[in-house]
């Protein structure tokens, strides 16, 4: 079934306009009475069908909530921090974090970056990236959307932006190749032990190259903490997945499931 987002707390009826009823109206050709899953903003899931359609609108009428069972999101909340890398593997990298359960994800401009963008065509890409995690999302069955935020330079988002949620109780990890003791797996185990374990977790991942010794020290001054992946130098894209599942595997859903 169709799934579909508003921001709209969901009642007994809803209109849908913009992008949202186009591409039901039009791409799905949908008609009276046919039926999509809606979540709105609150969390709240229900299904609903359509009762009416008109130019760029289509009326909603609420069949029923659904249950509990209905909730997908993972009960701890993930922000991915990723280095832009070159061509689709980024496209690539935003709709698999959707997957997995990441709720933000900021792409980020370190000194090994290789894409470069003016504000122009960053506006346009991050507009592209968020069309494509919305779009996982409703493939996926998620009830929460994946933000995805403005591009920022590394260096000043280490020193401001991550900082102050680390420093709020965030726990930071960040994938570097020079790390040699603490691989990923043994320290969330270690965060599993605490008598209140952590409820947000921030991953950093740098791009094609790799952090330079700078940027390495920058993200542990920040409060990161430095963690191998294994043995095998693993490609950005790679990199920035793993993280994510392996934080869902210790500290997650994906664990739990059976």
């Amino acid at each position: 079934m169709r799934r579909l987002f508003t921001k709209e707390k969901i009642s007994d009826t809803l209109t849908l306009t913009g992008t949202d009823a186009h591409h039901v109206g039009y791409a799905l050709r949908g008609k009276v009475g046919d039926k999509y899953t809606v979540v709105d903003d609150y969390g709240t899931v229900a299904i609903m069908e359509a009762a009416a359609f008109r130019e760029e609108e289509v009326d909603l009428r609420l069949v029923e909530y659904a249950d509990g069972s209905a909730a997908t999101e993972s009960p701890i909340n993930i922000t991915l921090a990723a280095c832009l890398i070159k061509g689709e593997k980024f496209e690539f990298v935003v709709q698999k974090a959707v997957e997995l359960g990441v709720n933000r994800l900021i792409p980020l401009i370190s000194d090994n970056t290789v894409v470069k963008l003016d504000e122009k065509k960053a506006a346009a890409r991050r507009e592209r990236w968020q069309k494509i995690a919305d779009e996982a999302a409703k493939q996926c069955g998620r009830t929460r959307l994946m933000a995805v935020e403005e591009v920022k330079p590394l260096k000043k988002w280490l020193a401001v932006g991550a900082k102050a949620e680390l420093d709020d109780g965030t726990v930071g990890v960040f994938a570097y190749e020079n790390e040699a003791n603490l691989s990923i797996g043994r320290f969330l185990a270690g965060k599993l032990q605490e008598e209140n374990m952590p409820e947000k977790f921030m991953a950093l991942v740098g791009p094609e190259g790799g952090f330079t010794q700078a940027e390495a020290q920058t993200a542990v001054e920040a409060g990161f903490n430095s963690v191998t992946m294994g043995p095998r130098i693993f490609r950005a894209e790679t990199a920035a997945l793993t993280v994510a599942a392996v934080i869902q595997y210790q500290c997650g859903d994906i664990g739990s499931l059976t």
